[in-house]
């Protein structure tokens, strides 16, 4: 059973849990010096030392701001039950703010497009840098190969390997700091970087100097991940390996400005100031321990996507699709639909801008949308949380500009291949918008009748041996909240579709709560040995395994004397055999003579398509298909049925 991690595990330092944290939640922010400075100095007119202090600058200064005070300082002191996340910040909000799910849908939506885009970037960055050894090195194919190998080995999990991410991300980053500091002492005048007015002259002075802003930006993706992993790493862990990853990021960009320093009349567009700053004798082993971050960083973005759409399934934002568990490390899933959707987004992306360089303009755009989504997320917690309304109009002010900003600049790469991302956040938003509305317009159809209407209906049906008995126990998925209350599909099934005798009737009811971990479960005996409800709270971040959750119900209430489990046949009851039950799923589908208003027909006809993508109810929820019904039931049921016809034969006789 799983538990929401507990404060004082939330805010415990431990090694293992800091060289966990290292291999977890660093491989995208940690693999961006692959490529920022490069993306910078590509965009120039003219590289020179102003321009290279100002990129500097703007770095270090976007990184502080973005990456350690909102995420760092404030992003994970919001966590839901010790968890963190764009969709666990909308689930500690849901209830007071319904209509903050379209912020939900656009952060989580792009932030799945920037998980098909970071294995690509980061895998072909690394491997680029062997062009410096052989400029003829196929460094598409050799990509291609990483990305296929990686994602085949997702269906088996990675325990195994998972192992080692910690010390080789702790060996990545100390190698980051070491070659950026022998490059720094040679040159110290360039912490003068550190000086916001540097940063200033590079957005005002310099021609593109604000587009270039885009660029910047580069260097800050992945800190959502620090929100993200806060359930599988803790806070305090967090924080501490911030401050180590931190200082080795600033130490590499800072070698790679004062080697740019250095070598300012030799600088191209093509310079890629990462592999520069290495002695010819490290090339290739740096070569190799970059390609093996990249991956990492590409298996924390695939892992975090697994974990995002089983997330975006218990909010109804996304189609029920299955889910494995591979290992039985916690939180590991693996979602085949999903893998193999990121496989062939990955290798097309790859297929289709063949250079990094050409990636740089697609990444960051749909990565800046999400922030943007989370700092008014976080904005609309605080307001619920009450916090000084001084702090949340400060906080949303400096936010809402800086990423505002940057937003204007990525935007300037929209038709240089930001339209690719776009494009594909566009895609998931419209089946995450959809998902949620359909589901929504057809809950507007729930009918609950008062149960006690039927209680003494259900006592006959119960004894009415001139039916025949259609199962000893007989049990229906219900949504209703209340123990006064049952849904009219379930009598119109009960009673109407087929008179349905059972010695015992169950309504399981699943609430899906806000919180992640919660697995609990209330039993009600509405009519004693007659009709009984089962309520499970399952927290959003548990896969609600039905079938599992029920047979524990059971032996624990056979345990208790309160039912009887054994076959209530005489023939079979000598012999100890169990009584059998049987599941009845209810589908509602449309009436032939109903229709939406257009906008929710066009909508609930894309509903329609999407949900044959998905798995049945009952795979989802894991129940025995051999012992399942499953109903349809029309959505909208008329109880006063309109006058259309006029009989005349009546007429005719009565002449």
């Amino acid at each position: 059973m799983h538990r929401a991690i507990h404060k004082s595990q939330l805010d415990k330092i431990t090694t293992a849990g800091l060289i966990v944290t290292l291999g977890i939640i660093y491989g995208d922010i940690g693999t961006s010096p692959l490529y920022v400075m490069r993306a910078i100095i590509a965009g120039a007119h003219n590289v020179h030392a102003p321009f290279i202090m100002g990129g500097l600058s703007c770095i270090f200064w976007t990184l502080t701001m973005q990456t350690t005070i909102k995420y760092i300082i404030f992003a994970i002191r919001a966590d839901n039950k010790g968890e963190g996340g764009i969709f666990a910040l909308f689930a500690l909000i849901r209830k007071r703010a319904k209509w903050a799910f379209l912020f939900a849908i656009i952060g989580g939506c792009t932030l799945l497009a920037d998980s098909i885009i970071t294995p690509a970037i980061t895998i072909v960055s690394a491997v680029e840098g062997l062009l410096i050894r052989n400029p003829r090195i196929p460094v598409v194919p050799i990509t291609v190969i990483i990305i296929t190998f990686l994602f085949l080995i997702q269906k088996f999990g990675t325990k195994l390997i998972g192992r080692s991410f910690g010390p080789i991300m702790f060996i990545w980053f100390s190698m980051l700091g070491v070659l950026g500091f022998a490059q720094l002492i040679q040159y110290p005048f360039i912490l003068n970087a550190l000086n916001p007015a540097y940063a200033f002259d590079f957005l005002t002075k310099f021609p593109h100097g604000f587009v270039l802003l885009g660029a910047v930006f580069l260097c800050t993706t992945g800190a959502d991940a620090l929100y993200s992993d806060l359930g599988h790493c803790g806070r305090s862990n967090i924080r501490v390996t911030w401050g180590f990853v931190k200082v080795c990021l600033l130490l590499n960009y800072f070698g790679q400005g004062a080697w740019l320093l250095k070598n300012v009349d030799f600088v191209t567009e093509w310079t890629n100031p990462f592999f520069a700053i290495m002695p010819s004798w490290f090339l290739m082993p740096g070569i190799i321990i970059a390609t093996v971050a990249a991956i990492i960083a590409s298996q924390a973005m695939i892992t975090s996507s697994f974990t995002l759409i089983s997330e975006a399934i218990s909010l109804n934002f996304w189609p029920k699709v299955k889910i494995n568990y591979p290992t039985n490390i916690k939180g590991q899933m693996y979602i085949s639909s999903i893998n193999w959707i990121l496989y062939i987004c990955c290798i097309g992306i790859v297929l289709f801008f063949q250079k990094s360089s050409n990636m740089e303009a697609a990444y960051g755009l749909t990565i800046n949308i999400t922030m943007l989504m989370t700092t008014i997320l976080l904005g609309i917690y605080l307001y619920y949380k009450h916090a000084p309304r001084y702090v949340i109009a400060v906080f949303l002010m400096v936010y809402l500009f800086i990423e505002g900003s940057f937003l204007m600049a990525n935007l300037n790469k929209f038709l240089h291949g930001g339209y690719f991302t776009f494009l594909l956040g566009s895609i998931l938003f419209i089946i995450m918008y959809v998902w949620f509305h359909g589901r929504k317009i057809k809950n507007s159809f729930i009918e609950f009748l008062q149960i006690e209407q039927y209680v003494a209906i259900i006592k006959a049906l119960a004894k009415d041996k001139s039916i025949p008995k259609y199962a000893t126990n007989l049990v229906f998925l219900t949504k209703a909240n209340r123990e006064t209350d049952i849904e009219s599909k379930i009598i119109y099934s009960l009673l109407n579709k087929q008179p349905k005798r059972a010695d015992t009737y169950w309504m399981l009811h699943i609430d899906i709560l806000d919180e992640p971990h919660v697995l609990e479960y209330k039993v009600t005996h509405i009519i004693q040995g007659v009709l009984i409800k089962v309520d499970f709270k399952v927290g959003f971040k548990v896969q609600p395994r039905i079938n599992l959750f029920f047979r524990q119900v059971l032996e624990e209430l056979a345990k208790n004397k309160e039912i009887d489990l054994l076959s209530h046949y005489d023939s079979l009851r000598p012999f100890n055999v169990s009584s059998d039950f049987r599941f009845v799923v209810i589908d509602r589908i449309q009436n032939y003579d109903f229709d939406f208003p257009p906008r929710e027909q066009f909508i609930m006809d894309l509903y329609a398509i999407l949900k044959r993508f998905g798995i049945s109810e009952v795979r989802s929820l894991g129940l025995d298909t051999s012992n399942v019904t499953v109903e349809t039931v029309p959505l909208y049921i008329d109880k006063e049925t309109p006058v259309l016809l006029i009989r005349n034969d009546l007429t005719k006789h009565a002449g």
